[in-house]
């Protein structure tokens, strides 16, 4: 019989050394298992996708310092709540014998006043906070509380620790062992949770309880299982990244129709309007660029109306600021040039600025040369003169390559003539 409590729930490790992966933060040399061999650990702020353990490894910290821990829901928690947390704690003992860790699962979605009554506490070390969330944090927790807090990231899961968790299901729990049904390969599962390994064990249940007596599941199967039971293998929200990904393949790939579909079904889930809008300025910047750098303005405009308006009205912005991006001509030079030029940064970060290109604030270094010999342009037809503004050792190098395509064509043009 099927248990009640989800296979997740059921194979949820019950010690620190039975977590998988993660073993630049809990392997012998990690972070957080240097600070459980101390005795102390900072306030943390958990940084990684769904389904990686920053639930599970926040309550095994409590349980191996002997903490109490407390969880609160950053959507039915109010500022009240926490303060009321907070006054219990000092009523209940000194600090660093036994300080509670209070954890707050998407802290990414407290707001300023929630995140601004965690301070004083945080910094008084009335509490230990331990925030977990799935966006980047320097934009979604307030800088006051991410400067008191050690920002930890966690690791999708890959092949081989999906693999584990798919075994360990297997040879632990007793209702999957129960079913005796076997995949027919396996893989179509690792790529079907997208490194979650939550997503992972949900989908197994699923695919077992609906076995129908079979001993064995064809590829096929699994894919007609999957997709006939969508709504209930997703029912919490673990098509957030197929989603956001189909949303930002869309409008790279000029289809605003598709688009528009996906922006509906993250916005009908309940999906964070910041989260969508800031995708869009990042789309806005990575894959339109320069043949439309309206684009960039445009998008900038949207996340602020998101920011002011919230649901429902915020979804008009949304749907403008999609289409005229899916709409938009596209071009990525700007962001190829970025990486070419970081990467030989990273080759080469040293080499000297030529010497008239420095700045000469003093009698010295004018009487070295700097600043010598410089050629300014609006002293020349066009504004400009032809000069090596790179160090010698990396002259003619070429980072930006512009593109036929919008108003980076006007740009291309201008610079061959400049070149002629």
């Amino acid at each position: 019989m099927l248990s009640p409590t989800p296979l997740a729930e059921r194979l949820r490790p019950k010690k620190l050394d039975d977590i998988i992966g993660q073993a630049h933060l809990l392997g012998e040399q990690g972070a957080l298992r240097k600070s459980i061999r101390s005795g102390l650990i900072p306030s943390i702020i958990f940084w990684g996708p769904p389904g990686v353990g920053k639930t599970t490894i926040a309550r095994l910290l409590a349980e191996a310092l002997k903490r109490p821990f407390h969880q609160l829901s950053a959507i039915n928690s109010g500022v009240k709540d926490i303060r009321e947390l907070i006054s219990n704690a000092k009523r209940g003992g000194l600090f660093g014998q036994n300080n509670p860790i209070v954890f707050i699962d998407e802290i990414h979605r407290f707001s300023k006043s929630q995140q601004d009554s965690l301070l004083g506490a945080v910094e008084d070390g009335t509490i230990t906070l331990i925030g977990a969330t799935t966006e980047n944090p320097s934009f979604e927790v307030i800088p006051a509380l991410l400067s008191r807090s050690q920002v930890y990231v966690l690791n999708s899961f890959g092949q081989e620790e999906l693999k584990m968790l798919l075994e360990r299901a297997y040879a632990e729990d007793s209702w999957v062992k129960e079913q005796g049904v076997e995949l027919e390969d396996p893989n179509i599962l690792y790529r079907l949770s997208g490194g979650d390994g939550r997503k992972l064990l949900n989908t197994l249940e699923l695919l077992l309880s609906n076995a129908e007596g079979k001993s064995r599941l064809s590829t096929e199967e699994v894919q007609e299982i999957v997709q006939q039971n969508l709504s209930v293998y997703d029912k919490s929200g673990e098509m957030h990244y197929d989603l956001i990904s189909a949303f930002i393949k869309s409008v790279r790939g000029s289809d605003p129709d598709a688009s528009m579909y996906y922006l509906c079904r993250m916005t009908a889930s309940g999906e964070d309007p910041k989260f969508i809008a800031r995708r869009l300025f990042i789309l806005a910047s990575e894959d339109i660029g320069l043949a439309n750098p309206t684009a960039l303005a445009l998008a900038a405009s949207c996340f602020d109306a998101v920011q002011a308006l919230g649901y429902p009205e915020c979804e008009i912005p949304l749907a403008e600021c999609t289409i005229y991006l899916a709409s938009s001509p596209k071009s990525n030079s700007a962001y190829l040039a970025l990486k070419k030029a970081q990467a030989l940064v990273k080759e080469y970060p040293n080499e000297a600025v030529p010497l008239f290109l420095r700045n000469a604030p003093t009698k010295l270094m004018k009487e070295l040369g700097y600043g010598a010999d410089y050629k300014y342009p609006h002293d020349y037809p066009g504004a400009f003169v032809k000069q090596n503004y790179l160090p010698d050792s990396l002259k003619n190098q070429v980072f930006y390559k512009p593109k036929d395509l919008g108003r980076e064509k006007a740009l291309k043009e201008y610079l061959e003539r400049l070149k002629e």
